[in-house]
């Protein structure tokens, strides 16, 4: 995938704030897709939490394989100070329940006499905003599926002394993952103008024959899936009569459709990534920093020699 541009200034503007914040609340909110725990995750917050309390709310459940989904909350919560409660947009009351798990994760503000300072972050279209309308009452965020949605920031008043500070729907300027960037434009947090569909179209594909083979076979009518993404592609368009003259399949029609159904869970419910995936993808970009590390110290070290030469 090539590099996107991330609203770069508006991220480190709001990357800033947030790290300026964090010490002076008793408790962070992050929502995650539950079809990508681990790709919709901020990577600035794990290192700026400290030892915060954390509920990591996994939205959009209904969507996610539900297998996966417990086995996401079982290798979250093993983390101290996490908390994670999987739901949908569908659940008001148990999106209301995140008060009570506030005042059980800070006990010391549970009387709800003396004010519990909450901040709520994650991606752009991942439900944030709906899940503050529920727990405010009324209409206080816009809401839409178009990413960025959240400009600035806002305090909140909630129920039982809880006040919500609401960070702006942010990625990030670099992603070091690679295949972060493809599942979130899979799931569509990344506007479209941004990247190419039959690109992560065909991520996508060799994602699914891998994992959710005989969904994929039944959506689409198949008795065999291609080993390759692109014949794999071509074979769902031309199933879906994504066809130009001659013959010849329209990938970019075929790329949308896929996508189309993927997110509205025509195809099934999937989850884009495991635990396990997660931490291989970890090391993987820790060796990878370090290899960059070593080679900027390397050209360091090389112009210095160079200019204390004789």
């Amino acid at each position: 995938m090539a590099n996107i541009n991330w609203y770069p200034g508006h991220m480190h503007k709001a990357g800033k704030e947030m790290r300026k914040i964090i010490p002076q609340v008793d408790l962070i909110i992050e929502v995650l897709d539950a079809r990508i725990p681990f790709s919709s995750e901020n990577p600035m917050l794990a290192t700026i939490r400290g030892d915060k309390p954390c509920i990591k709310v996994l939205s959009k459940s209904d969507l996610a394989d539900p297998i996966m989904t417990q086995q996401w909350q079982d290798y979250l919560e093993q983390e101290k100070g996490v908390k994670t409660i999987a739901m949908t947009t569908d659940e008001p009351d148990k999106m209301r329940d995140i008060l009570s798990l506030c005042h059980k994760m800070v006990p010391v503000k549970a009387s709800g006499d003396e004010r519990l300072e909450a901040m709520i972050m994650g991606i752009p279209n991942v439900g944030k905003s709906t899940l503050i309308n529920i727990l405010a009452g009324r209409t206080i965020a816009k809401t839409g599926n178009e990413p960025a949605v959240t400009k600035n920031q806002q305090r909140i008043k909630l129920d039982r002394g809880i006040v919500l500070l609401d960070t702006p729907g942010m990625l990030w300027p670099k992603l070091e993952n690679k295949h972060g960037g493809y599942r979130l434009a899979i799931t569509g947090a990344i506007k479209e103008t941004a990247v190419s569909n039959d690109d992560i179209a065909m991520y996508a594909v060799d994602y699914f024959r891998d994992t959710y083979p005989e969904l994929l076979k039944e959506r689409y009518n198949l008795t065999e899936l291609a080993e390759d993404a692109l014949p794999l592609l071509e074979s769902i368009g031309a199933k879906r009569g994504c066809l130009r003259a001659g013959g010849r399949v329209d990938l970019d029609r075929a790329a949308k459709i896929l996508l189309t159904e993927f997110r509205d869970i025509t195809i099934g419910r999937m989850t884009l990534e495991t635990p396990a995936m997660m931490e291989a993808e970890l090391i993987e970009m820790a060796e990878i920093r370090a290899a960059k590390e070593a080679k900027l110290a390397a050209k360091k070290n090389k112009r210095h020699n160079s200019r204390n030469q004789p």
